[in-house]
């Protein structure tokens, strides 16, 4: 592993933050919040037209900039240190790169230019489970917290005239799920005995039967909205044979890789606000900075936000080293072994369908690793977090919770954040499971959540 940063990964943080800098003050992210988007849009398409940021992941031939999950790391650390209210996890993170592995290649060829370029941008429902249980970060994530019947959640069945599908249900906590210009639902079909979880690709605007409620949240940079579907109009994503519970746990190292990023980015930018009060308070004739109990307690957060830092960027190093070439491909995997007009599958289309089962198979189980690196990295960052907003409350004294002072965003942010994408513990334990820590330890099984 070569853990210098290349020239072009060093641009791409160095020009962001030049540009956060100059668009995206304290004041400007409160007056973004309470827009209808709740995010600054014309500083979002400044973003993509200048860096490609909404494509950073996407494929060249899709229009996009063609870097990876490090590249994407960094860039969430910078907007992590000004809190930047944007659809960029929700949109690069998550939807953009489950269009590019599951999507037909109708689909990827609509929608990933149009989200690279930074028109389109895009929200991932889950009902009845938080984010981290879908993408195989605190537990195996089977699919079944789509719902379905009497359980709740989103169900589908097909459209009446052949073509497409019904959704019906809701899902609540989706991440910019209020402004997105595309949806994908996760939906519950093939009724009890054969019920699967399938995604569905929804757009709101021009469909009937959506009804989207933006929700009070504690962190208002990360917006949220509830999503209620009465038999909405929607294409499947990809097709009906897709395994999409073990998409998603793919997806998890990347997405746990950048939350990570964006939480020490915060957490350095408060400690940064911490250094310059104590620096300036002064209390019996002297800056609270120059005693010696403040001196240790600085010191221990800077020690915690480093090491923080170090395990993102391996997070993110090993979700890259682990991305597989086909991210992209057409899914034409499946037919490897298919004769022409007549079905018969011949000899070498059995060695090629084998071959690709076990190509498949060994990058899943990469995927897996890079997911429990990724949650022990997300989980520090979590608690670094934590930390390090806690204390600068506390030393920042009555100014750190008042409405006014830029502290108590970071304070609300670490809390919004480890309710909507933790807890570290639970993080930590499918980490160790994923890893075999544990195995033949009756004891921790017989405790183990």
């Amino acid at each position: 592993m070569d853990a210098a940063f290349t020239e072009e990964q060093g641009e791409i943080r160095r020009t962001l933050r030049e540009l956060l800098l100059k668009r995206c003050g304290p004041d400007g992210v409160r007056a973004a919040v309470r827009t209808r988007a709740g995010y600054d849009e014309a500083l979002w398409r400044q973003l993509a037209e200048q860096l490609g940021l909404p494509g950073l992941a996407v494929g060249r031939r899709h229009g996009g900039v063609g870097c990876g999950p490090t590249e994407l790391a960094l860039a969430c650390e910078e907007t992590g240190r000004v809190l930047l209210p944007s659809p960029l996890l929700a949109t690069a993170g998550l939807v953009a790169p489950l269009v590019a592995g599951l999507g037909t290649r109708t689909q990827r060829t609509e929608l990933l230019p149009r989200i690279a370029s930074g028109e389109l941008t895009g929200a991932l429902a889950l009902p009845r489970t938080p984010l981290p249980a879908a993408l195989g970060l605190t537990g195996p994530g089977d699919g079944d917290w789509a719902g379905g019947g009497r359980a709740g959640g989103v169900q589908a069945r097909p459209a009446g005239d052949g073509r497409g599908w019904l959704l019906y249900g809701d899902a609540a906590q989706v991440l910019d799920g209020h402004s997105a210009g595309v949806l994908l639902v996760a939906a519950r079909t093939g009724g009890y005995v054969r019920g699967r979880t399938l995604l569905f690709v929804l757009r709101p605007e021009v469909v009937r039967g959506v009804r989207r409620t933006r929700l009070t949240a504690l962190d208002e940079t990360r917006p949220q909205a509830r999503i209620e579907l009465r038999d909405a109009e929607a294409d499947l994503l990809g097709r009906a044979d897709d395994e999409v519970p073990a998409a998603l746990a793919r997806l998890g190292g990347s997405a746990a890789a950048m939350l990570a990023a964006e939480a020490v980015g915060a957490a350095d930018r408060a400690l940064e606000l911490t250094v310059e009060h104590v620096r300036t308070r002064v209390q019996f004739g002297r800056p609270i900075g120059s005693f010696q109990a403040v001196k240790h307690r600085l010191a221990d957060l800077y020690v915690s936000v480093q090491a923080a830092r170090s395990a993102a960027y391996y997070a993110a190093w090993a979700a890259g080293a682990g991305a597989g070439p086909s991210a992209e491909g057409d899914g034409s995997a499946a037919g490897a072994g298919t004769g022409a007009g007549t079905g018969a599958r011949t000899e070498e289309g059995v060695r090629k369908a084998e071959g690709v089962r076990a190509a498949e198979d060994a990058e899943t189980a990469e995927d897996v690793r890079a997911a429990g690196d990724a949650g022990v990295a997300l989980a520090q960052a979590l608690e670094t977090l934590r930390a390090v907003t806690a204390e600068a409350v506390q030393l920042h004294g009555g100014i750190g919770v008042t409405w006014e002072h830029d502290v108590q965003l970071y304070f609300k942010r670490a809390a919004s954040d480890a309710l909507l994408f933790g807890p570290p513990e639970r993080l930590r334990a499918r980490a160790a499971e994923l890893s075999g820590l544990f195995a033949g330890c009756p004891e921790r099984e017989a405790v183990a959540p």
